[in-house]
């Protein structure tokens, strides 16, 4: 599994190969000139902050970089295969995968939006074992998530990870439709979900009329 340093470490080595700062390589992303900085990496209660797959899709075509010399960097002074030497690659782990359409169908989801029943396909994610537990990947379909999702990429989602307001989420609501948004805001009562797509309106519901929330954590893109 990538590590919090380790993908921060990779960010600084990127900017530094093309001889910028942290801030200016967030700058010529056309991010906030403070989103790399060190004090941006951990919540004001001391929680890891990772950057985006947004953000992190912006710098590689900012610099003109490949995800595979991103990726290198993850590992410097690696041995073979970019792995540092004594270290195995993280072993690639089957975990469930379905398609946007099939998930507002029932019987795929248990009451905490955890995967169940037949019907799933299957797909690698390199993840620690007490990280995949309970994820799952879900393959985008149609282009209603545009410019952020594109059809065809695969979200893995932690269904019973704790969510905060900005986080990317999938929702799924009582009467079977499933959509990705950004959590705005979360009451005792409803929830409010921004729209990734600008053409498609935001969102409210009462809380009782959702089934369940699952928290995205990665996305092949």
């Amino acid at each position: 599994m990538i590590s919090h340093d380790a993908i921060w470490g990779a960010i600084d080595a990127l900017a530094e190969k093309y001889d910028l700062s942290a801030s200016g390589l967030a700058r010529k992303a056309g991010l906030d000139p403070t989103s790399f900085n060190k004090s941006k990496r951990l919540s004001p209660d001391g929680r890891l902050r990772w950057p985006s797959t947004e953000s992190l899709s912006k710098v590689l075509e900012a610099t003109g970089a490949t995800l595979d010399e991103f990726m290198g960097l993850l590992n410097p002074g690696g041995g073979p295969n970019g792995m540092p030497m004594g270290q195995f690659p993280p072993q690639q782990s089957a975990i469930p995968l379905l398609g946007f359409a099939q998930a507002g169908a029932g019987g795929f989801f248990d009451d905490g939006g955890f995967p169940a029943g037949q019907g799933w396909d299957v797909v690698d994610f390199p993840a620690a074992p007490d990280r995949k537990a309970g994820c799952y990947a879900l393959e985008v379909q149609g282009e209603s998530m545009m410019p952020l999702y594109r059809d065809g990429d695969v979200l893995i989602v932690e269904p019973g990870a704790q969510v905060r307001r900005g986080d990317r989420v999938v929702v799924k609501t009582r009467e079977g439709e499933v959509m990705a948004k950004v959590l705005q805001r979360q009451t005792s009562r409803n929830i409010e979900l921004m729209s990734l797509n600008p053409d498609h309106p935001n969102r409210s519901f009462d809380l009782t009329d959702i089934e369940w929330v699952a928290r995205i954590i990665w996305a092949s893109q």
